[in-house]
């Protein structure tokens, strides 16, 4: 059966942080959700517990799993022999601040929690006036130093904060200590894990009354501090000749690559063997052309581009957040 572009469905996630940023029609997001309030949507998901389904062409009803597991991992890139699915991309509504945290990586995670690391990335889609995030550790700080800070609860002294604007980008990679601000909508690209240490909650309570739990240990276990080239080192460290100078790379590590684009009209491109793409809309709208077929595509809205498809066109005026691993 040929392959094509292939809508995807999505997760949301009631959280105590979250808001109604992805659920309004004013803001263009097209989602629905059984919660009022929503922290994420789960655009990219390939999980036994959040799955994303197919919902056009010859596979639609077909959880995305479903399809992998009848098509092969030839779907997802030439080379991939991982037993877990990749990638997990989401879209974030913090309207209010979210955890002081810290996510493993592969070794502390294969054996301490038998999964795999974390390493993520941020796009912010918005950002309210003067709206700030925790990305890392302030210049100069130690491991110790963190820890010393924890252990007496002086959280000011020791965390990095940056105020954010539309259209940034923030590579986290895993041991990095952070925090989303209150009032940033973000896209994050992930490894597909769910592990998260909670350093710090602002003693804050859920809604039964109890204190959201946090995993000081590991945490510091695990956190280290980063210098700016040493994010960028990781951040870029599989990036190729042609991709040099290339602004549309956001990022290109061992994990992922992303791009985002602008298109205007017209936009030539194609699927290699060597990795699937997934476009999420982030702005504007049109439609991606394969095989003589149109599907349309608005902002909010995911495609999985199985590895091998082949050529195809974008057409309209729209921005492209993509994401592969290769």
């Amino acid at each position: 059966m040929p392959l094509y572009p292939m809508k995807l469905s999505y997760i949301t996630k009631s959280m105590i942080w979250g808001g109604t940023k992805l659920l309004d029609p004013a803001c263009g997001w097209n989602l629905r959700s059984e919660y009022e309030k929503i922290g994420e949507a789960w655009k990219l998901t390939c999980r036994e517990k959040e799955m994303s389904f197919i919902e056009n062409g010859e596979y639609k009803g077909l959880s995305l799993g479903s399809f992998i597991d009848r098509e092969g991992q030839k779907v997802i890139g030439a080379g991939f022999k991982g037993s877990t699915f990749p990638l997990l991309i989401k879209l974030i509504d913090a309207c209010d601040k979210l955890s002081v945290q810290v996510h493993p990586d592969d070794d502390y995670a294969a054996r301490v929690e038998n999964g795999c690391g974390k390493t993520e990335m941020w796009v912010i889609l918005e950002a309210d006036p003067g709206a700030e995030l925790i990305y890392g550790l302030n210049p100069g700080l130690s491991a110790s130093d963190f820890e010393k800070a924890v252990r007496e609860g002086r959280y000011d002294d020791v965390l990095c904060r940056k105020e954010v604007h539309k259209g940034d980008v923030f590579f986290i990679p895993s041991g990095m200590v952070h925090a989303i601000g209150k009032g940033i909508l973000i896209a994050e690209i992930q490894q597909n894990c769910d592990l998260t240490y909670r350093v710090y909650d602002y003693d804050r309570r859920q809604p039964d009354g109890t204190l959201r739990q946090l995993h000081v240990e590991k945490a510091l276990a695990v956190t280290r501090p980063f210098t700016q080239a040493e994010i960028d080192a990781i951040r870029f460290e599989s990036v190729t000749k042609d991709e040099r100078g290339d602004e549309t790379v956001l990022a290109h590590c061992r994990y992922f690559k992303t791009r985002r684009y602008a298109v205007d009209k017209i936009r030539d491109a194609s699927v290699s063997k060597d990795s699937f793409q997934n476009l999420l809309c982030l702005e504007g709208s049109g439609e991606i052309v394969c095989g003589g077929v149109s599907y349309p595509i608005a902002k909010g809205d995911d495609y999985y581009l199985p590895a091998g498809m082949g050529d195809y066109q974008i057409k309209g005026n729209l921005t492209i957040l993509e994401a592969a691993i290769k």
